[in-house]
């Protein structure tokens, strides 16, 4: 059976990157949440974003247990902030008999900052794509909600950066 491969990292560490990078070799296909909410309504729900993005994400699971059973890899690049989060949906996934496969992106300081402050040229210019800008509130707040995972929570331990 194919397996769901769960890339776990904060918002500007590389995941989308990354994902792209491994899709090949995996044989893959990416499920993003912010792509859908980009694509569906532009990332513009203001106080019900987040609860819009939730349902988003648990479509996709249920289409990623559904892919993957059907024979083909799945890449679900998420972020997955919280070590509540990563454990319900090994879970969900485990429930169902459907392999995964974590990756961590491990940014170090320096590289976010260069990569918030890329990210945040690329929205300027109109190049953003399904890009959220990162302003200081936004900063504050993936700072105050993500959890560093514990190296045997991974599979895979990508650094980037220094």
């Amino acid at each position: 059976m194919a397996k769901v491969i769960l890339i776990c990292g904060k918002i500007c560490s590389g995941k989308s990157w990354y994902a792209r990078s491994i899709r090949e070799q995996e044989r893959a296909v990416i499920l993003s949440t912010d792509e859908v909410t980009y694509d569906l309504i532009d990332n513009e729900q203001g106080e019900k974003y987040n609860v819009f993005a939730q349902r988003v994400n648990r479509y996709l699971r249920k289409k990623a247990a559904e892919i993957a059973r059907a024979g083909c890899n799945v890449i679900l690049d998420w972020g997955f902030w919280t070590k509540e989060n990563r454990a319900e949906i090994t879970t969900y996934f485990a429930e169902r008999n459907v392999p995964v496969e974590w990756h961590y992106i491990d940014v170090d300081d320096a590289t976010w900052e260069k990569n918030i402050q890329a990210r945040n040229a690329r929205i300027e210019a109109g190049e953003g794509g399904s890009d959220f800008f990162v302003d200081e509130g936004l900063r504050q707040k993936v700072l105050g909600l993500f959890e560093t995972p514990a190296r045997e929570e991974m599979d895979v331990w990508h650094r980037v950066g220094e």
